[in-house]
């Protein structure tokens, strides 16, 4: 176990929006250590989202952000022999790390067109409340609510 938390390191943000959440998206989208592929892949989606919907992409973007972050979630605590599902408040750091996660997930799983154009139809998506990441959202709401009767075990 460790000695104490490690520290969390301060991410610098992106030069296109100044926006350290687009830094964080463009540092999941990365495979292999290729970040110029990454920035540009979302970049273009963001494109893609300003004509498709002549708005800021950036603002569409946090809405999609805000739709998908869930504000609760089950975590497994042992007591007693018994493992049970605790309802536990998400810390916004977390929130933003799942939802990217889901997000990325949902268009990593589709097939078809190219990763830029899914992005941006999954984000425009989230930020109407659809898409897959938001119903990972809402089954997350789901769980934590049916688990309400654990919450007096929390840590």
């Amino acid at each position: 176990m460790r000695r104490r938390k490690a520290e969390r390191r301060e991410i610098q943000p992106d030069s296109r929006y100044n926006s350290v959440q687009v830094q964080s998206l463009i540092n999941r989208v990365l495979k292999n250590g290729k970040k110029s592929l990454a920035t540009q892949l979302v970049y273009d989606a963001f494109d893609i989202i300003g004509e498709k919907t002549g708005k800021d992409p950036l603002e569409i973007f946090n809405k999609a952000v805000e739709n998908t972050s869930p504000r609760m979630e089950v975590r497994p605590r042992r007591i007693g022999g018994a493992t049970y599902q605790i309802p536990m408040e998400v810390p916004a750091y977390r929130q933003f790390a799942l939802s990217a996660r889901w997000m990325l997930a949902s268009v990593r799983a589709q097939t078809g067109s190219s990763f830029k154009e899914r992005l941006a139809a999954e984000l425009m998506k989230a930020a109407k409340n659809e898409g897959s990441a938001v119903n990972k959202k809402e089954e997350s709401h789901r769980m934590a609510k049916a688990n309400r009767a654990f919450s007096h075990f929390r840590y």
